[in-house]
């Protein structure tokens, strides 16, 4: 790979976790090897570009709407034929059909592609099989790429990174003054995009049920999508806006994550949304089965895994963990230790960055 040439890093608007945190963590290692980095965002929404542009990264936003459309794909091509990048990265599923063309202008040029979810519909497929390598989050993801056709020799599993070190810029009293949160009462945090896999009607009747028995809950949910005014309408219809509170992008998760109770996902979300972050900050989870909570939570050790059905499996085992102090402290401890652990930000940064440099 040519030293000299730019590696074009492309991304969806994401916020500063989950998938954003690995685009944060990459980021940051590759300017510690001194690469030069271009990051081109295909989808409004989220503080990520912002956060990265601050950091010294150039940024481009070639998306306007929510979606990753047919015009962000045609301005990434004319970016990168512009840029002559050695390596093209795209993070997630949505990325995988722009990185494909824009790599197909470009002789030479490498492609690569993060995966957290396993790949869906043709597009995805066929442009799977056409990039030079694929980086997948778990085992399972690695399988589901394999299925879709992509050559074995080519898929490399390299587990996320989580980073526990952080030091607040916001306190409680700032972070309740911005989110219109009551700081005496306890929250609990879910980071999803507002799309049907979230499962985000479990999450409402969740809430409601919770509701029920304890009074001084509020939930934040992070997430933006298609399902946003429906979700704002079923919370009004069920009457939890006293107790549900839907940020479309925030930039102080790290900084909410040192306050929140629980942190929980309701559905299919890459790395659960914010369950490995909010493990690395010693916050223990609760999780709907998921590849991503299968492979971030151990049951009952560092969080609870729980069935889809019956629903009331959902706001029962996260009622047991807000009861329990104890059990709440022991759950987060764990999880602390197996983010450092199992989910090391270096060993995540060296996988990836051999995954791009590496030639077939």
């Amino acid at each position: 790979m040519d030293a000299g040439s730019p590696i074009l890093l492309v991304v969806r608007g994401l916020d500063p976790v989950g998938a954003g945190r690995q685009v944060e963590l990459l980021a940051a290692g590759l300017a510690a090897m001194g690469r030069d980095l271009v990051v081109a965002v295909t989808s409004s929404g989220g503080s990520l570009a912002e956060r990265l542009a601050r950091a010294g990264c150039a940024v481009h936003r070639v998306g306007r709407r929510p979606v990753v459309d047919l015009g962000a794909t045609a301005r990434l091509a004319r970016l990168a034929s512009r840029l002559r990048p050695a390596v093209i990265v795209g993070f997630g599923r949505s990325q995988l059909v722009p990185v494909a063309v824009a790599g197909r202008r470009l002789p030479g040029c490498r492609t690569v592609g993060w995966l957290g979810l396993a790949p869906r519909g043709f597009g995805q497929r066929l442009a799977l099989r056409r990039l030079d390598a694929v980086v997948a989050a778990s085992p399972r993801v690695a399988a589901a790429c394999g299925t879709a056709g992509a050559a074995p020799h080519r898929i490399t599993v390299v587990p996320p990174g989580s980073c526990g070190a952080y030091a607040p810029a916001l306190g409680r009293a700032e972070l309740a003054a911005r989110l219109g949160l009551d700081r005496a009462k306890h929250w609990t945090l879910c980071v999803a995009p507002l799309e049907p896999a979230s499962g985000l009607t479990r999450l409402l009747w969740a809430i409601d049920q919770l509701g029920v028995v304890r009074k001084d809950l509020q939930h934040v949910l992070v997430g933006a999508g298609p399902l946003l005014d429906q979700i704002r309408r079923r919370a009004r219809a069920q009457e939890l806006a006293e107790r549900l509170f839907i940020v479309p992008g925030c930039d102080a998760i790290q900084d909410l994550l040192g306050e929140v109770k629980l942190v929980w996902q309701s559905g299919e979300v890459v790395l659960g949304g914010a369950l490995l972050d909010g493990m690395a900050r010693g916050v223990p989870a609760v999780a709907v089965a998921s590849d991503a909570a299968r492979e971030l939570i151990v049951d009952g050790e560092t969080g609870r895994i729980v069935p889809a059905a019956p629903e009331s499996e959902f706001p029962r085992r996260a009622f047991g963990i807000l009861e329990d102090e104890p059990l709440a402290r022991r759950l987060g401890e764990s999880g602390r230790a197996r983010a450092a652990t199992a989910f090391s930000a270096e060993r995540f940064v060296a996988g990836l960055v051999a995954a791009i440099t590496r030639r077939a």
